[in-house]
């Protein structure tokens, strides 16, 4: 897939044609690979020393931020451009303390209808592992010019 010949915001942060949105920066949010046509993608972030808790472990918030640029980009890579889906429900399971460091996301899309889409997706740990689970609703809806 070349993504200097694909258009719209999404495509022109993966391109380096813009910027990626603040908060993709201060999650470290980096892609690895991306399959629209799959409607799978595979992130990675930076789990800053500032995103920890008391505990020294990265409080759940950020985990579900990451999970929530995970699976958005994973429909959103899907859509035509002037198209966005802005998620309408998150719920997060936490499987276990995640270290700051290096984590990687991977999501999907169950299933796309014409405005209400269904996501899923894991962040896995240096180890592999799971830290966290998510699942998604997001809502497609035309970008209407400024």
């Amino acid at each position: 897939m070349d993504m200097q010949t694909r258009q719209g915001p999404f495509w022109d942060v993966c391109a380096g044609r813009v910027p990626p949105p603040p908060a993709a920066e201060t999650l470290g949010w980096e892609l690895l690979s991306v399959d629209p046509d799959q409607g799978t993608i595979e992130v990675a972030f930076q789990a800053s020393e500032r995103f920890a808790n008391p505990m020294g472990v990265v409080q759940g918030g950020f985990l579900a931020a990451m999970l929530d640029d995970t699976l958005g980009p994973a429909l959103v890579a899907t859509l035509p451009d002037g198209q966005f889906a802005p998620t309408l429900d998150l719920h997060v399971q936490f499987l276990r303390p995640a270290r700051p460091g290096r984590l990687v996301g991977r999501g999907k899309v169950v299933r796309r209808g014409s405005q209400v889409c269904f996501m899923s997706g894991e962040l896995l740990g240096p180890d592999g592992e799971p830290v966290a689970v998510a699942t998604a609703t997001a809502q497609i809806q035309t970008v209407k010019p400024r």
